[in-house]
């Protein structure tokens, strides 16, 4: 385990086990369909790896990056645009892959900017869902989620802390005097 890991939330055993299930019902729901994947760049790219990996139906998939962290802990609430897909997504399915719901701002916005390209629909996908965090004013909620989290600061499997430990295998709460120092 990594020095400044206080503990493992979630091992590599249980992280596929949560992907195994998403996929499952994702190839449920889209059963006779070929749905559009899009993972948000960089957080969700081993998450989404994994995933589209085991979705037993046909996909196509393109990325997208947004920030609105920066090098902190909370998100600034302004969502940029740094890479937007390039494939017509018009009239198709398409599902936006993430690592963590945490506050909302970042996938509503995703989720309304796309809207400008008239897909059939768009769904929400992501490993992590901290409900505590949302936003009141976002109107935002996962369609597939692999587990609820409590309000800890988890990195690893592609989360981060200032641009950290996304390589780590598992997901670990990172030590509070880490994510701490910011606030001093």
């Amino acid at each position: 385990m990594h020095k400044n890991i206080d503990r493992i939330l979630y091992s590599e055993k249980e992280l596929s086990e949560l992907t195994d299930r998403i996929a499952s019902d994702i190839g449920r729901d889209y059963k006779d369909k070929e749905p559009f994947l899009i993972p948000i760049l960089k957080g969700s790219v081993l998450f989404f790896a994994d995933l589209v990996r085991k979705i037993p139906l046909d996909c196509r998939f393109d990325f997208m990056a947004a920030k609105s962290y920066g090098s902190g802990t909370t998100s600034s609430g302004n969502v940029v645009i740094t890479k937007d897909i390039t494939a017509d997504i018009s009239g198709i399915d398409v599902i936006l892959v993430e690592d963590i719901l945490d506050t909302g701002n970042t996938l509503f916005y995703i989720k309304n900017y796309l809207q400008k390209y008239k897909p059939a629909s768009v769904k929400v996908c992501t490993l992590f869902d901290k409900p505590s965090r949302r936003k009141k004013d976002i109107d935002i909620k996962a369609d597939y989620s692999g587990a609820k989290v409590d309000d800890l600061f988890i990195v690893g499997y592609g989360l981060d802390y200032d641009e950290k430990y996304r390589n780590l295998p598992y997901i670990g709460v990172l030590k509070q005097h880490i994510h701490e120092k910011e606030k001093e």
